[in-house]
């Protein structure tokens, strides 16, 4: 039981004194893998295009926050077509074309994903007119009369 306690110890003072001095954090993002930009526009809209891209192995995740190969390797893409002067409908288009649509953490309304968009107004809409029916029927029915007051049983 000693040996367990000292364990647990010596790896929670590590893991501490990792924390404390600066050691990476196991899960935290690295989107500044090959530095900042220079020009600040153009880091603005490096954050801003890898903050609307999705990791396409994390799927929850945009490629900004994501820390697999994948991700880096298209923020790496994502500056390199920035540093070469593409604007941002050319690199989402890039990605679109290579990866699919499901890229895009915002994808566009168009003919495939206007039911995507559209569901949740309709459903809406739906339930706002079954409330309505059923209030409407039930504002129509009389009042229970009250209950005979006589002996019970």
């Amino acid at each position: 039981m000693r040996a367990v306690r000292r364990l647990v110890a010596v790896v929670g003072g590590a893991a501490l004194a990792g924390l404390m001095f600066g050691a990476p954090i196991v899960g935290a993002a690295a989107p500044y893998v090959d530095g900042e930009l220079a020009n600040p526009a153009l880091q603005a809209r490096y954050e801003h295009i890898t903050h609307r891209l999705r990791c396409l192995v994390c799927q929850n995740e945009t490629i900004a926050d994501s820390d697999a190969e994948l991700a880096a390797e298209l923020r790496s893409e994502v500056r390199q077509m920035l540093l070469a002067g593409r604007t941002n409908p050319q690199i989402y288009r890039f990605m679109k074309d290579r990866y699919g649509e499901f890229v895009l953490y915002d994808p566009p309304v168009d003919a495939k994903t206007v039911f995507i968009w559209g569901a949740p107004f309709a459903f809406l809409l739906i339930g706002g007119i079954v409330v309505y029916r059923i209030v409407r029927v039930r504002s129509k029915m009389p009042l229970d009369e009250e209950p005979e007051t006589g002996p019970t049983p």
